[in-house]
């Protein structure tokens, strides 16, 4: 009998490194729920999570999806590999639906230079909420998921919500103090092609620093600034000068610019910088260690393209077709 004991103990213990080491063949079970609804809509989320015999409290990897606030889904084929290797290696990963405002703005006629201000105001509050009321959800009924460990990551018009909800708790906004817990932040936010909007000319973090960020951005993205854009008193901060206002504060981040490279960044480290991520993870967010590292990656086969960007291209790459 303790020969027995000693063989389930030895075969748990191995087991359980193994999740943490990312290579146990661990089965993903997907569970979907309804974590708000906000008029005609009811927004769902996806869980995935390893099936291990690992009881203690696990980190989460909140993602959202892009599509210029206008398209996508949280259960985008793209992703799924994506999402089973950070279960496999241990985390509960949710991906979620938002409401999608530059699509109702398109079907009110609000898509164009003289009404643009308003309505990315509109879509970026009801986005932010939503990540809130999924943050929310997340904390209140999964009770596997250590609240501390929460980082989000997004793609595209993804990336630019978990930025701006970074930037909404950091800044006392009154949605994240109504929707989130007192003393809340999100462990680390990783943005692929993302930005913050704010109707200063410059970032501001006035309550707190931001949690340590992975910002990926092409230098030639169209799609999404790399550096500012401003119209009508409302900019746009691009990676490169997000990354370069944390640099000034001293506050930890990882800036990854790949030169003459367009808004393909916004997926591509899905596939490509798992290694890197996963050195971000390990060390600005769960160690905790005060670096700030920039990579900048040269492609020597690709051309130089322009690189000059203002709101119009802004709409006309996202919103023209």
């Amino acid at each position: 009998m303790r020969r027995l004991f000693l063989i389930v103990a030895l075969f748990l213990a191995v087991t359980a490194g193994a999740q943490n080491d990312g290579a146990a063949p661990w089965k993903i079970e997907k569970t979907t729920f309804a974590y708000a609804v906000h008029d005609a809509d009811t927004l769902r989320l996806d869980r995935y999570a390893a099936l291990t015999p690992d009881s203690r409290l696990k980190p989460c990897l909140v993602f959202l999806f892009g599509g210029g606030f206008m398209t996508g889904t949280r259960d985008n084929r793209r992703f799924q590999p994506f999402f089973d290797y950070y279960a496999r290696r241990g985390f509960v990963v949710v991906s979620i639906d938002y409401r999608l405002g530059m699509k109702r703005a398109r079907q009110a006629g609000l898509l164009d230079e003289e009404h643009f201000t308003q309505a990315l105001d509109m879509t970026l509050s009801m986005a932010t909420e939503d990540l809130y009321d999924a943050t929310a959800y997340i904390c209140g009924h999964m009770p596997d998921v250590d609240p501390a460990r929460i980082v989000t990551c997004g793609s595209s018009a993804g990336a630019i919500t978990v930025l701006m909800g970074e930037y909404g708790i950091c800044n006392a906004h009154p949605m994240a103090a109504e929707k989130l817990k007192q003393d809340f932040n999100y462990a680390g936010v990783i943005a692929f092609a993302g930005a913050i909007c704010d109707m200063q000319g410059e970032l501001r973090w006035t309550t707190r620093n931001p949690a340590p960020m992975m910002l990926f951005h092409g230098d030639a993205d169209r799609n999404v600034p790399y550096g500012v854009v401003g119209v009508d008193g409302v900019y746009l901060f691009g990676s490169k000068h997000i990354a370069d206002d944390l640099t000034r504060r001293k506050v930890p981040h990882w800036f990854y610019s790949v030169a003459n490279t367009n808004h393909s960044i916004a997926w591509r480290p899905m596939t490509e910088n798992r290694s890197e991520i996963d050195s971000f993870l390990e060390k600005l967010v769960f160690k905790r260690q005060p670096l700030v590292i920039d990579t900048y990656v040269t492609p020597l086969d690709v051309p130089e393209v322009p690189k000059d960007f203002d709101i119009s291209d802004y709409i006309d790459a996202n919103y023209s077709h």
